[in-house]
């Protein structure tokens, strides 16, 4: 006979994973990513200009960001790591800013001195790498030295000797450097030189300076150039490639 016994079967619903879920944890994950965002964008906004331009450049490029961009994230930037670079940087400004005020305060002495007024125009006054550069330019009147000698002309050596004087003032390391035009000596190289020649008229300058005030301990160095940094690269005859230079160092070199 068979068996008439009903089958149950028993269907259980599927409830909530609850605490052991995953769905929280994508939830967390995107909390975590807003505040790392936050953060980011915090610690930008406090930074300097170099900083969020390097940043910007990075978010624009990924790929092929900038040197800039990659300095930063390198860890090279001197702003995020040496912070003693920058201040380094504010002093050179500072000094760069005094030495350009010496410049102008030269040439104001010089020109109310009525003895070398007339020198004036012969005297170019710039900033460069190293520092103050005082030129001293013949101009094809040979106002400083007689033609083809260290020789300084008795005007010329008071204006040194009152630029050694003004120069007294301060402490920084000075340098002088003779410079000729591009005509050579007879000879085959061996003999005297322009080399020799650009030399012994930047110690001739050396010696006016010292004269005028200027400590021997001051002075760094002495460069005799010839021809090799013409003023006038297109006319190597040039009287302008014919001069004087005086640099006054920044202290930080």
């Amino acid at each position: 006979m068979a068996d008439k016994t009903p089958v149950i079967i028993i269907r259980k619903k599927k409830k909530g994973e609850g605490h052991h879920g995953g769905a929280w944890k994508v939830a967390y994950a995107d909390f975590v990513t807003a505040m790392m965002a936050l953060f980011i964008v915090l610690w930008i906004m406090g930074q300097d200009a170099d900083v969020k331009e390097a940043v910007a450049s990075y978010f624009q490029d990924p790929i092929g960001f900038s040197n800039r961009a990659k300095n930063m994230f390198d860890g090279k930037s001197s702003s995020m790591i040496n912070p003693g670079l920058e201040e380094e940087a504010k002093r050179k400004a500072l000094e760069k800013e005094r030495l350009t005020q010496m410049g102008e305060e030269i040439i104001y002495e010089l020109e109310e001195d009525k003895n070398f007024k007339e020198l004036t125009d012969q005297i170019k006054i710039d900033i460069v790498e190293e520092g103050l550069r005082i030129e001293l330019i013949d101009f094809g009147k040979d106002m400083f030295f007689e033609i083809g000698t260290a020789d300084l002309k008795p005007k010329a050596g008071l204006l040194i000797e009152k630029l050694g004087s003004i120069l007294a003032r301060i402490n920084n390391t000075i340098i002088v450097e003779g410079h000729t035009d591009s005509r050579p000596y007879m000879g085959d190289g061996t003999g005297y030189t322009n080399f020799e020649l650009s030399s012994d008229r930047a110690n001739s300058a050396r010696r006016a300076l010292i004269i005028g005030g200027l400590p021997d301990s001051q002075f760094g160095e002495i460069r005799g150039h010839a021809d090799r940094l013409l003023r006038d690269a297109t006319d190597p005859f040039s009287e302008v490639n014919r001069r004087i230079s005086i640099i006054v160092r920044y202290t930080s070199n």
